[in-house]
């Protein structure tokens, strides 16, 4: 059988809470091996979405594919979540905790201990293993819940504001686990507000808005549909620094038919933040 390009598509979706549309006809594939950014003010749907994946909720009416099939409940082992709740048992030590959760994920005994001793301590909790986790901060916390998530190697790994109670450093530790996921062919669909992040390191985005999604695509073809060819060329002219706006395709041209006297410091291409573009298409929007 031939491998899925995408492993998950979403078909025609509808959910609704009374007379609150949460998804309206939503549809979006999510290819496989992306780390793909779900982006969205509060209340645009996003939540409910993610339920639907992880089969917490049902939708009203459309369908949902995993890797070529309609999702259902054997697919659960396939799908890690790392909602943005704290999830774990406050008075359970981690490793007690840990052991559940591969229990409860069928893995073997002798496996589940290998893989939790390895990630306590590349996640720098090896000393806090016998800790009651309410006595843990927040970013151990959240460290703890992620190995969890990913404990049962799933194919798709669905992270809630994965970064939250996290410092500079421990943020930067998370993403490059992240990274490595992706390279050993996991998928990852990124719910976040920090457009930053969605920057740095997703590969793809969907915008979410009033229920529907308004736009999807690499952050490449994003970023080059959103913004103007135009440069900045900061020019120095008699000693004095002089800065200009042009469009790109011009620059050339103008800087070949600069005199002796102008030295070109520097061109910086423009482009539009993910942020000032989410910010642009939901001001519209609305």
């Amino acid at each position: 059988m031939r491998e899925q390009e995408d492993i998950l598509e979403i078909r025609n979706v509808f959910k609704s809470y009374g007379d609150h549309m949460a998804l309206k006809n939503f549809s979006l594939s999510i290819p496989r091996g992306a780390i793909f950014g779900l982006i969205g003010p509060n209340g645009a749907g996003k939540t409910s979405l993610i339920r639907i994946i992880t089969q917490i909720l049902r939708p009203d009416k459309g369908h949902i594919v995993f890797n070529g099939e309609e999702l259902k409940l054997a697919h659960i082992n396939k799908i890690g979540y790392l909602p943005e709740e704290r999830g774990v048992y406050k008075r359970m030590k981690v490793i007690d905790y840990l052991n559940f959760i591969a229990e409860l994920r069928e893995l073997p005994s002798s496996l589940g201990n290998s893989l939790i001793n390895d990630w306590l301590v590349k996640f720098e909790l090896n000393d806090w293993a016998k800790k009651e986790i309410g006595s843990l901060s927040k970013g151990m916390q959240q460290k703890v819940q992620f190995i969890a998530t990913i404990l049962h190697d799933p194919e798709l790994i669905i992270l809630d504001e994965p970064f939250s109670g996290f410092d500079p450093i421990n943020q930067e530790l998370l993403s490059q686990e992240i990274q490595a996921l992706r390279e050993a062919g996991k998928t990852i669909i990124f719910s976040t507000h920090r457009m930053e992040s969605i920057e740095e390191i997703c590969t793809h985005v969907a915008l979410v808005n009033k229920s529907s999604c308004i736009l999807k695509g690499t952050i490449e073809e994003i970023q080059k549909k959103y913004t103007k060819e135009e440069s900045q060329l900061t020019l120095c002219v008699h000693g004095e620094s002089i800065q200009k706006k042009m469009l790109t395709e011009e620059v050339r041209d103008y800087v070949s038919n600069l005199s002796d006297e102008t030295i070109v410091e520097s061109i910086v291409k423009e482009e539009k933040s993910i942020k000032d573009i989410f910010i642009e298409l939901v001001n519209e929007e609305n």
